[in-house]
Parts: structure tokens; C-alpha cells; sequence
């Protein structure tokens, strides 16, 4: 599976390290981190990262394979 994450603002490049398994594009006032996801696990263990980092999620989506 892949995804893509709409973070709020400019991650900066410490932040974007958080999440190695991802990459990161900069775009209108947001971070798209995207990449492959494992499993529901994985998938759960990103979206506490982001959250324990103060990070907001304004978007998220699964992508086709």
C-alpha cells in the first residue's frame, strides 16, 4: 500500500527525519510526505509520530498501487 499525508506548514528537514520510510515534498503551505505503508500497524505507528510531534494531518489518502 501507498500513502499520502498532508501535514500543515513547512516540516522542517529535522522533522521530515522523523519519517525516513517517506518522502517529502514541499507545496502550498503544506508537507506531502508519501511513500509505502506495511500494514495497519505501520500505518497507526505514522500517524502517532506525527501526532506526538505536534504535527496536524489535514489530509490523508491511500494512493493506486
Amino acid at each position: 500500500m501507498r500513502y499520502e499525508i498532508r501535514v500543515d506548514g513547512h516540516m522542517s528537514d529535522t522533522l521530515t527525519k522523523a519519517f525516513p520510510e517517506l518522502e517529502h515534498v514541499l507545496m502550498s503551505g503544506q508537507t506531502v510526505l508519501f511513500g509505502p505503508v506495511l500494514d495497519e500497524t505501520h500505518l497507526y505507528g505514522l500517524l502517532t509520530r506525527l501526532q506526538s510531534l505536534g504535527l496536524c494531518v489535514v489530509e490523508m489518502r491511500r494512493l493506486p498501487e
